[in-house]
């Protein structure tokens, strides 16, 4: 017996950790569509134009913005393991 009253439903999502997962995922589209302005010579990180390191400064932090909204769709959408309906007495004796 299932201690819902329907186990096959999802778990209501928390609507306000998802939106914070959207901002989190726009956030590194923002800071790189603006090619115009990012896209000059200095200041050079060593041999490298701003415009070089800029973009390359994103990759990492893209992949720490995306892992945390992975975090936060986990805490916003809890896994709950899909629970198979168990027959009922009254269908197991009709075969």
């Amino acid at each position: 017996m299932s201690e819902h009253q329907n186990p096959d439903e999802a778990p209501p999502a928390r609507v306000g950790l998802l939106w914070l997962t959207g901002v989190l995922l726009l956030i590194p589209m923002l800071a790189l569509i603006p090619v115009g302005w990012y896209s000059r010579q200095d200041p050079k990180l060593g041999p490298f134009p701003f415009f070089i390191w800029y973009q390359l400064l994103w990759v990492p932090l893209t992949a720490g913005f995306c892992w945390a909204a992975y975090l936060v769709v986990q805490k916003a959408r809890p896994y709950r393991a899909i629970q198979r309906a168990e027959p009922s007495a009254s269908t197991e004796g009709d075969a």
